[in-house]
């Protein structure tokens, strides 16, 4: 293929406009019309692979001619052809996979920035061009999922997506859609062109605004109900009804704040879940306009993440947590959690939640792999690679391992034989990838199984239906707590100010001063004690927004946080390395939750 490469290169720098044109020529209407579905030989299939090459796939304007046409050809082609294709795209170069993802990425992009037409015909020829494409692009993302990512998942993105359709309205129509088909050339395409059938063009941004829409659906038509039932209760003087709230209520007291959220929740039906979320602290006035919501998550899970519940581990290694296989806890404590997490979600409200992906993936029905147990335990990840990359012959000897393994339960090590009279059956270089496989399955799925299990039925409880279905396990964790895509600059220019502040202020133009030459960690460190995350929103730092306000009490005092409203409290400092030393002292404190 690099020599293909290098061939098409050099034709590529052929200044006669004619000679181009000809070769162009003689391939619409000689090459194409002679592609056969199920081709005799599979060399004939190799022209698959080389054309795509040759430069006049760098154009997408030349979609119509020269590039969906042969994209049709082949995705026309039998299974067995297919298949073969397959195995060609993995034991291929990265780069060759990544230029057909260019190319058909760039048809996508030029096709949506074309100008509206009423021309039937153009119309017509437009949406069979962006369905090639994108059934391109699906049968790429199909091989390139099932060999573990030859390329980044994210390489697939179309971002001009978000800003050229309007995904809101696709969403509605894909979850009401008909299957009514029609007939275009030899293509078979909907009436209706439903983006959400490629979902692995959305990037996070995207994605987030289908989930907002279908949380707003079922939102709507969870208060819609409420409305409903209030109404009908109207005409029926005969009968008792209490009002139905249009919003889910949680009523809680800061002092027993676990307790009463799982005695809350579970008088609540699940339509209720479904509702908007306001948060009442018990004896206190504050009205919930998504601050004491989100003080309410922090709060709650630092609670029942504590040590003394026994609820999850933490590996200190990674700093992250796992449930925990010894636990006493109820399951329906598991429940609660999981509903907190899609309450999070479906409320947008990102919660500091520790987990590695693994949580995800399981959530989203992927499998786990060793590389998830190197996130979580990086110890016991780089022991099981060390069996993977050892090939001598002395492999017993050297490890003198079993299929079984030693687990605290209880506060006893006990043994866990991986397979059927597993103590006895010793690993070597034939089934060291079976015993890791079951490390793995029992690490991960069967020791905490039950746990897991009724985590994962209160997550869905929430956020079960069709938009889950488009997510990766890595955007559903943006989702639940944020990424690490930072802008300060846009950080800054999103500030707001209070009484006497303003952005020309010397204090103010100070701060920034500091804070912008503080390190990555340290202004992570201020993110942390600003909102109670380190991580920012799936839209990026514009939805992170800071008010500033003086505070009293002169320059000896530390500034204060009010992480529920993402206010920061700033003495008057007049000397630049006093506000530092406050400043870093202040974040130093704040054990994870910066709360007033």
């Amino acid at each position: 293929m690099n020599a293909v490469r290098t061939f098409f290169q050099d034709l590529a720098k052929i200044s006669n406009v004619e000679i181009i044109q000809k070769i162009s020529l003689a391939i619409e209407q000689s090459l194409y019309p002679s592609l056969p579905q199920s081709p005799p030989d599979v060399e004939a299939l190799r022209i698959y692979l080389i054309l795509h090459e040759f430069h006049l796939f760098d154009q997408p304007k030349l979609y119509s001619s020269i590039i969906c046409p042969f994209a049709k050809s082949l995705l026309s082609l039998s299974k067995v052809a297919l298949n073969v294709f397959n195995s060609w795209w993995q034991i291929n170069q990265p780069s060759f996979f990544n230029r057909l993802i260019v190319i058909y990425k760039s048809c996508i992009e030029f096709l949506l920035q074309l100008p509206d037409t009423t021309n039937h015909l153009e119309v017509s020829k437009r949406q069979e061009g962006l369905f090639i494409s994108m059934e391109m692009l699906r049968k790429l993302n199909e091989v390139n999922e099932a060999h573990n990512q030859i390329i980044p998942y994210h390489k697939f993105y179309v971002p001009e997506l978000k800003d050229r359709v309007n995904i809101r309205d696709d969403y509605i129509s894909w979850v009401q859609r008909t299957n009514r088909l029609s007939q275009v050339g030899g293509v078979t395409i909907q009436t209706g062109l439903y983006f959400c059938n490629y979902p692995f063009l959305f990037d996070g941004a995207a994605k987030s605004v289908l989930l907002q829409t279908d949380a707003a659906l079922q939102m709507q038509n969870a208060i819609e109900s409420a409305h409903r039932i209030n109404l009908i209760s109207c005409f029926t003087p005969m009968q008792i009804f209490d009002p139905v709230n249009p919003c889910l209520i949680l009523k809680v007291s800061r002092n027993t704040i676990v307790q009463d959220t799982l005695n809350e929740l579970h008088s609540k039906h699940s339509a209720d879940l479904k509702k908007p979320l306001k948060v009442i602290f018990l004896g206190e006035e504050a009205v919930d306009e998504g601050g004491v919501r989100k003080e309410f998550f922090m709060l709650l899970l630092r609670e029942v993440l504590d040590p003394k519940y026994g609820m999850f581990k933490l590996h200190e290694e990674s700093n992250l947590q796992w449930f925990n296989p010894s636990t006493f806890e109820d399951p329906n404590m598991f429940h609660m959690i999981g509903i907190l997490c899609g309450l999070a979600i479906y409320n947008f409200t990102i919660i500091n939640l520790q987990f590695p992906l693994a949580l995800y993936k399981k959530l989203l029905k992927k499998p786990v792999t060793v590389d998830d147990v190197k996130e979580l335990d990086p110890g016991v990840g780089k022991g099981l690679q060390d069996l993977l990359d050892y090939d001598g012959d002395d492999f017993e000897a050297v490890f003198n391992l079993s299929f079984e393994i030693m687990q605290e339960q209880f506060g006893e090590i006990k043994s866990v034989e991986l397979c059927t009279d597993g103590k006895n059956k010793l690993v070597n270089q034939t089934n060291k990838h079976e015993y890791i496989n079951l490390y793995v399955d029992y690490l991960l799925n069967k020791s905490v199984e039950v746990q897991f299990k009724a985590f994962s039925e209160g997550f869905h409880s929430v956020c079960g239906g069709n938009v889950l279905d488009l997510f990766h396990p890595q955007e559903l964790q943006a989702m639940v707590v944020g990424n690490e895509d930072y802008d300060f600059t846009e950080f800054e220019k999103n500030t707001d100010y209070k009484n006497d502040y303003h952005k020309y202020h010397p204090t103010i133009k100070m701060f920034w001063e500091v804070f912008h030459e503080m390190s990555l960690e340290d202004k992570k460190k201020f993110l942390l004690f600003l909102t109670g995350s380190d991580r920012i929103p799936v839209f990026g730092m514009k939805n992170v927004k800071m008010t500033i306000q003086p505070a009293g009490g002169g320059e000896k005092f530390l500034p204060v946080a009010h992480t529920c409203f993402n206010l920061l409290d700033l003495p008057r400092y007049t000397v630049k390395s006093t506000l530092r030393e406050k400043l870093l002292l202040a974040i130093q404190q704040t054990e994870g939750f910066g709360l007033v």
